[in-house]
């Protein structure tokens, strides 16, 4: 009876943090400002009603092979916590080392990510993690979790890979999950948040962003990054059009 508890409470958490930045997203952008900021949008065209419901589905999904993996290696009573490096005093280590622990969760999750996500895109492994998600090629908020469960399990690895790498708190995972759905759903958005600016900016410029994200979608190839860029550039995979596309994007005038 405490593990069915707990499973719904971890699900509950992982599913309602991204349906509702999600919603919010959707509200604002697809229902609220559409035409007001339709000129703005990276690909003029709209997701259909099959492409909403599809993404719902696998994040459904998604949301719960995620929710087993937390309760493996985050609950206390967990099988796999003893193995981590997970502690209970939250003042352990203080806020100095709560912060930059943070930071360096965001670093391993993006190179964890970029090398994940490049490696799925290879001809053998496409089809059998990765083909879902692309169906999506003009993502949605909705987007952000809609993973086969195969890749769904993948993605996931960062939990353990974490756990185990660094001494990290509850609340630790707690402020990076909620990063992650943040980045991840205005990665899916649709629109560019950032200003026309970023990429001149010295650290701006090595930034992830929705144009980069969306370009993917669209063409399957290059800008595999999730946070950051420096991966893509390092490994020559940024696309070629990306900046152009960028500042056309973020500089789209209203007709009229």
């Amino acid at each position: 009876m405490e593990l069915l508890k707990t499973f719904g409470l971890f699900y509950a958490v992982v599913f309602l943090r991204y349906a509702i930045v999600a919603f919010v997203a959707w509200q604002v952008f697809y229902k609220w400002k559409l035409h007001a900021w339709l000129y703005r949008k990276i690909q003029q065209k709209l997701p259909t009603s099959a492409d909403v419901r599809r993404e719902l589905a696998y994040s459904a999904i998604t949301s719960v092979l995620f929710a087993v993996v937390g309760i493996l290696f985050l609950w206390q009573k967990g099988p796999l916590h003893p193995y981590t490096q997970m502690y209970a005093d939250s003042n352990a280590y203080g806020w100095p080392y709560f912060l930059a622990a943070l930071g360096v969760m965001l670093i391993v999750h993006d190179t964890y990510f970029y090398w994940m996500h490049r490696l799925m895109h290879h001809p053998a492994l496409f089809k059998k993690f990765h083909v879902l998600h692309h169906k999506s090629t003009n993502p949605s908020p909705w987007a952000a979790f809609a993973f086969q469960p195969s890749e769904a399990l993948v993605e996931a690895g960062i939990v353990p890979l974490l756990a185990c790498l660094l001494p990290l708190h509850v609340h630790h995972f707690l402020v990076f999950f909620l990063i992650m759905i943040v980045y991840n759903v205005y990665g899916h958005l649709g629109w560019e948040l950032y200003p026309k600016k970023l990429l001149k900016h010295p650290v701006g410029k090595w930034l992830n962003t929705s144009v980069s994200h969306n370009q993917h979608h669209q063409y399957f190839k290059g800008n595999y990054g999730l946070y950051f860029t420096y991966w893509d550039v390092w490994m020559g995979t940024l696309r070629k059009d990306y900046t152009a596309r960028y500042t056309a994007v973020t500089e789209a005038k209203k007709e009229g």
